[in-house]
């Protein structure tokens, strides 16, 4: 086994058949933390950002965060109740993409789908770098590293999602539900030291915080707005169940019901006591660090989290308590981009089947994962990171507007999907009660609706100048490149249809054998060629060197081998330009024939030997492919390191075929030449890779005998 393939299997398991998809299947104890570690996270910070914007006016302002929290709560519960109707009127996993797609149309399905999209990497992003934030709080000699940590950080949950959704789901469980019982006993402890007369403290409640500018009228108004949007991130993640219904064991809809609708409750039950408490203990925090003044009279510089505070007021600081809330809270916030990983990949494969991202989103791995989603969301939140500088306040400002975008979509299009089915001729909907059901969800999702595009035109008002303009670049973005792949996709597919009737054969088949030397390769070649019998045949090589040509005409002469030889002229030590030529002078004279040129080429089994050997076959197939009426063979000769790199593969390659030694068959997926350099050439090959792949048994493109 090679080195790569020892560190694949290392990491990500060995392969999983497609039989065993069904032991993926997830039960609800297990969802919750898959699918429900994002909004449950958002405790950890949700209160924290509303206080953060009040304090820009000022310690006064700190009054209006019970009713602001309060209004958070009432639109995370509208939120539950109406994605508690759509996994269970459409339980395929599409979410607000699919409800949005199918009642409203593809422009408010893409919407919709760049929305989420977008709000997935962000998810990552703002989730590992908040993690960081809280873990650099309680130590904070890694406030200088944060941004390598959570690339680190990034690609180890890259790794665990690779393994599978089950093996990532067991991984976490234990972290979200220690997050869970840490702030549920923290509340409660809090809330009865305040009820026995010990009011919890925090370390900032002599602080001052000074206000930036005097608020008055209106400005208090979008004070408090801007405040009500900062802490609607405590809905982020909530959608995440009904993109991932499919994930659930059977009554895949009900079990997915119940998981939203316990997350809903947990996570308002801990924002709530969150908030309750850094009231009761007096949390100061400020938007600028500069701005919070010490009991001295002078700015402290820094400041701890909310949830840190509240866990050293009720516990002590330094006391376990308070090291088992810091480190658990790190742990959830950023195993809360496990929902992201979870949802993001099955987003792309759903658009991907449909045409709007590209197909290799659609396949799954070696472990029953869309690996190649994963990798991409990885990748696209690194970028983020590295790009703001892991900074939590930057990305936040980001956050939120694909949430409520998603959400409005998908409300809507519940709206119009059971008023259809009202107006049906659906049996169930002639039945009163069945009609009353309808009516009430349809009332729910209507509710929905409304309160999220309230809370969506606030964020936007509130946030756009901030930051939140560059979401509202990037979704249009999106939606035009995936249109484009639509309309790409569509006009392949229109090209390609076949006609009505049997294949319109060719007048004439006239086979071409490259040719450098005489050698086992080129007669091999020479006699495939020849088995295929074609109409003409002859052998071509290009006259670079004339001592050269010279002798291989003697040793062509002196073999007896029968069949003509023809020699270009290229007074430019060109290859590729004449045996073009020569190839479109066949054509010009006979456009209704076929020319087959058949390229003998050796493969060879390690990296290092790829670059000692000419790589002009491969350029001139590349060139060749854009010939119309030009069939291009490969026929390879296997070297012995390329036969025992083959037969190391399979060894290890679960399923795969055997090669026999030195056959015209696809060679190994270690040969000097990959199709995925031919793809290059401007044709759309995923499809035919994917079959060539798997005929092949390897999971690689091959350079042997395939025919165009």
């Amino acid at each position: 086994m090679r080195l790569t393939d020892r560190l694949k299997r290392g990491f990500v398991g060995r392969p999983l058949g497609s039989d065993k998809l069904g032991e993926t299947l997830l039960p609800k104890r297990i969802a919750l933390p898959v699918f429900g570690s994002d909004p449950l996270s958002s405790v950890a910070y949700a209160t924290e950002e509303i206080l953060l914007v009040l304090s820009l006016g000022g310690l006064a302002f700190y009054h209006l965060a019970p009713w602001v929290a309060a209004t958070v709560v009432v639109v995370l519960l509208t939120v539950v109740a109406s994605y508690r109707q759509n996994v269970r009127a459409y339980p395929t996993g599409g979410g607000a993409y699919e409800i949005a797609m199918t009642n409203l149309g593809p422009r408010v399905g893409l919407t919709a789908a760049s929305a989420l999209l977008v709000d997935y990497v962000l998810t990552v992003a703002v989730s590992v770098a908040a993690g960081v934030a809280n873990l650099a709080s309680a130590m904070t000699s890694l406030a200088g590293h944060k941004v390598l940590i959570s690339v680190v950080l990034i690609v180890i949950l890259t790794i665990i999602n690779l393994r599978g959704v089950r093996e990532s789901g067991t991984a976490f469980a234990l972290p979200t539900y220690g997050f869970i019982v840490g702030v549920m006993v923290m509340v409660a402890v809090g809330l009865l030291q305040t009820a026995f007369g010990h009011t919890p403290q925090a370390e900032s409640a002599n602080y001052q915080v000074h206000a930036e500018s005097a608020f008055g009228g209106l400005a208090t108004v979008f004070l408090a707005l801007r405040a009500f949007s900062s802490g609607c991130t405590a809905l982020t993640g909530v959608e995440a169940i009904s993109n991932g219904v499919p994930a659930f064991r059977p009554p895949k809809s009900r079990n997915a019901a119940t998981t939203l609708l316990a997350m809903g409750l947990i996570a308002v039950t801990m924002f709530s006591g969150v908030t309750i408490l850094a009231m009761i203990s007096h949390v100061h925090v400020a938007e600028n660090p500069a701005d919070l003044i010490g009991a001295n009279g002078t700015a402290t510089g820094t400041q701890r989290t909310v949830i840190a505070q509240v866990a050293a007021a009720v516990f002590g600081d330094g006391s376990f308590g308070f090291l088992y809330v810091a480190v658990v809270t790190a742990l959830i916030l950023v195993l809360a981009a496990n929902t992201a990983f979870n949802g993001f990949p099955v987003l792309g494969s759903i658009l991907a089947r449909d045409g709007y991202l590209p197909r290799q989103l659609h396949t799954r791995g070696d472990r029953l994962a869309f690996s190649n989603g994963i990798i991409t969301l990885a990748a696209l939140a690194i970028l983020l990171i590295v790009a703001f500088d892991a900074e939590v306040t930057r990305l936040i400002q980001l956050y939120i507007i694909g949430v409520f975008v998603s959400f409005v979509c998908s409300q809507t299009g519940m709206v119009r999907h059971w008023q259809t089915l009202l107006r049906s001729d659906d049996p169930e909907a002639g039945d009163p009660v069945a009609r009353r059901r309808i009516r009430r969800s349809q009332a729910i999702n209507f509710v929905g609706a409304c309160v999220t595009s309230v809370v969506l035109v606030v964020v936007l008002a509130t946030k756009f100048a901030r930051g939140a303009w560059l979401v509202c670049v990037a979704m249009p973005v999106i939606f035009v490149v995936m249109r484009a792949i639509r309309r790409h996709y569509d006009r392949v597919a229109h090209e390609l249809a076949a006609e009505p009737g049997p294949p319109t054969l060719p007048s004439r088949v006239h086979a071409v054998v490259l040719v450098s030397k005489i050698h086992e390769p080129t007669l091999r070649a020479l006699a495939y060629a020849k088995a295929t019998r074609p109409h003409s045949l002859v052998g071509l090589t290009v006259a670079v060197d004339p001592a050269e040509s010279g002798r291989l005409r003697q040793a062509w002469d002196e073999r007896g081998i029968g069949i003509d030889l023809v020699e270009l002229a290229s007074p430019y030590r060109e290859i590729t330009r004449p045996v073009l030529d020569y190839v479109a002078g066949i054509r010009r004279e006979s456009p209704r024939d076929v020319v087959a040129v058949f390229i003998p080429e050796y493969v060879v089994g390690r990296w290092w030997e790829q670059l000692l050997h000419n790589q002009s076959a491969l350029r001139l197939k590349g060139r060749l492919l854009f010939q119309p009426g030009v069939m291009v063979t490969s026929v390879p000769w296997q070297l012995a390191s390329s036969e025992q790199a083959g037969r190391r593969q399979d060894r290890t390659a679960p399923g795969a075929v055997r090669r026999a030694t030195g056959s015209a068959a696809p060679a190994q997926a270690t040969a000097g030449r990959d199709t995925a350099d031919r793809d290059t050439a401007g044709r759309d090959t995923a499809d035919r890779d994917t079959a060539g792949t798997a005929a092949a048994g390897t999971d690689a493109g091959t350079t042997g005998a395939t025919r165009r």
